[in-house]
């Protein structure tokens, strides 16, 4: 039988759980508004934001990265090189080898995205205090790291 405190754990993993799912549905939601002003979907803003952040990667760490399969990855490609996003460098010393690169109109929608998503979560925090946004800040971010190492 379980103690009132392996009770109260189980309840607020429950409780925590609920409340993470609608958070990421919510924010999921938001995005794709965010991402229809700029004609790119929702793996297309995933794969241009692992370049952004990690800088030129190949098909396979791509893939990699999004969970997708290598030829998804590389019709995902295929549109944003059509829209001038990205851009395929074929390493000069062993041709099979192809990064992606991010153009200047990539980082340009990544970071307009970006700036977008992160005034939304702004107008969302409004009503936290100081101290709440700090804690809130320190405890997402460990349960991130602590995502990350499991």
């Amino acid at each position: 039988m379980k103690n009132k405190l392996e009770i109260s754990k189980d309840q607020t993993v429950v409780s925590l759980e609920k409340s993470l799912r609608h958070i990421t549905g919510i924010l999921k939601q938001k995005g794709r508004g965010i991402l229809s002003d700029y004609g790119i979907t929702p793996p297309q803003f995933a794969a241009l934001q692992w370049l952004w952040e990690d800088g030129d990667l190949t098909i396979g760490e791509l893939s990699n990265k999004l969970f997708l399969a290598c030829s998804t990855t590389t019709d995902l490609i295929d549109r944003m090189e059509k829209n001038k996003l990205v851009l395929r460098v074929r390493n000069p010393k062993d041709r099979r080898v192809v990064r992606i690169h991010l153009l200047e109109e990539g980082e340009r929608v990544i970071e307009e995205v970006v700036e977008k998503r992160q005034q939304y979560l702004n107008t969302i925090l409004t009503n936290f205090e100081d101290e709440e946004l700090k804690v809130l800040a320190k405890s997402i971010m460990k349960l991130q790291q602590e995502m990350k190492e499991k």
